[in-house]
């Protein structure tokens, strides 16, 4: 019993002694358990770095990662370079377009003069007000007009040079159009000014389908909703923003007017400085230009250290769908009868979006609130909340999209809109006078 007893309390060695899984991370053979000494029967000692030695598992090495801490440092990673390509796809996207629709505003009465000064000088008359007021809705119409331009420019640009060269390129624009501004009063042409809204309105119209088109292909699947709904937050951000710098105590006082239209200058710089250090979308380089291996890596720029192989054959599927084929005209697209009932709900959605009257509240809010008995000097801050209010609806939307849906959203923003709609065409059909 004796013998049986103290074979019983020895470790078990056996002849030839494999290698453990974990062998080769600094632990040493020394008789009978890596890196230990042999157990005393009764001892409850631990190997440093390991568990107890009453048959826990392998002794684990402190200077390997712990899984969980791997994972987190991977979607830092991850989110960190994401979160970089949304602000500086965003801050030149639709942030300009924001800022660039609500800006114009603020300079409404000096523009107005500046037109009638300049008339008068060339002809020696005075231009009469409708004329005026006529240049000064040409002003503003030629925004939305250069945004159809650039929203069919926007297409074969982000195919021709891809989608983060196409917001590069885009601001060529931007900075046409802001030295149009700061230099339109020292040459006394307002005609400057309205080439100037046409080329930023272009700007607009090709960021505007650009910049989703680059944030979604850049995103992770389980993101994309999430960083799709960005582009609306810089859109209400860049309106505030505007409102916000065209105050008279900034830039909205009649001799800092030119340069409060050339300041679309600054995003537009913010986001050439940036928006070069981060990769182009995989999906255009897999399958717009052939090049895996530029698709892995940026790839692994935007994953950090995660498995790409199923992502990539997701993108070499697409791929091979979209090969020999060709892009739709609009036209084609109604042609398609698979396609025509998305199509119409495009068109329905994003018409009544544009037909509501919210753009045109932001560019003509001075004449709007003048005629509902505001005075001139709160106007400018009553506009501050109009753009306060859509911002605050935007970070709304966002948070509850996920649970509410789409189409709850949807169907109550528009009925929302029809229920005031009605609210305001009853008030002016009962305005005396």
């Amino acid at each position: 019993m004796r013998a049986l007893r103290r074979l019983v309390g020895r470790p078990f060695v056996p002849p030839n002694p494999a290698p453990p899984p974990w062998k080769g991370h600094g632990d040493t053979w020394a008789g009978g358990a890596w890196g230990c000494p042999p157990r005393i029967k009764g001892s409850a000692s631990e190997c440093p770095g390991t568990e107890t030695s009453r048959g826990r598992g392998p002794p684990r090495d402190r200077g390997l990662p712990e899984p969980g801490r791997g994972r987190g440092r991977q979607m830092e990673v991850q989110g960190r370079v994401l979160l970089l390509t949304i602000c500086a796809a965003g801050i030149g996207g639709t942030f300009q377009f924001g800022y660039n629709l609500s800006i114009i505003n603020a300079p409404t009465l000096h523009i107005q003069q500046f037109t009638n000064e300049t008339w008068q000088m060339r002809t020696g008359q005075p231009l009469p007000d409708h004329l005026v007021l006529l240049v000064w809705s040409l002003i503003v119409s030629l925004y939305p007009l250069g945004g159809l331009l650039g929203a069919l420019l926007a297409g074969p640009l982000a195919v021709t040079l891809g989608r983060k060269k196409s917001l590069l390129v885009n601001n060529i624009f931007v900075l046409a159009a802001a030295g149009l501004f700061g230099f339109s009063r020292r040459a006394g042409s307002f005609e400057m000014i309205m080439l100037g809204r046409l080329l930023v309105g272009i700007s607009a119209g090709v960021s505007m389908n650009v910049q989703p088109m680059y944030l979604g292909e850049s995103a992770p699947k389980e993101l994309r909703g999430a960083v799709a709904m960005t582009s609306a937050i810089f859109t209400a951000l860049g309106l505030v923003m505007g409102q916000v710098v065209g105050l008279r105590e900034l830039l909205g006082g009649p001799q800092a007017w030119p340069l409060l239209l050339a300041s679309c200058l600054v995003p537009g710089a913010l986001q050439l400085a940036s928006l070069p250090l981060l990769p182009e979308s995989p999906r255009y380089l897999l399958i717009d230009c052939g090049d895996p291996a530029a698709c892995q890596a940026a790839l692994q720029r935007l994953r950090g250290p995660a498995d790409l192989a199923g992502e990539l054959a997701e993108l070499e599927q697409e791929r091979a769908v979209c090969r020999g084929g060709r892009a739709r005209r609009p036209w084609e697209l109604f042609r398609e009868r698979a396609l025509r009932r998305q199509v119409a709900s495009l068109v329905v959605l994003g018409g009544a979006m544009e037909l509501c009257g919210n753009d045109a509240m932001y560019a003509y809010a001075l004449a709007v609130f003048s005629q509902a008995g505001i005075s001139q000097d709160k106007i400018q801050y009553v506009a501050i909340g109009t753009g306060g209010c859509e911002l605050l609806a935007t970070l709304l939307s966002c948070l509850v999209i996920e649970r509410a849906g789409r189409r709850v959203l949807l169907t109550g923003g528009y009925g929302l809109m029809t229920c005031w709609g009605s609210v305001f065409t009853v008030a002016l059909c009962l305005q005396p006078g």
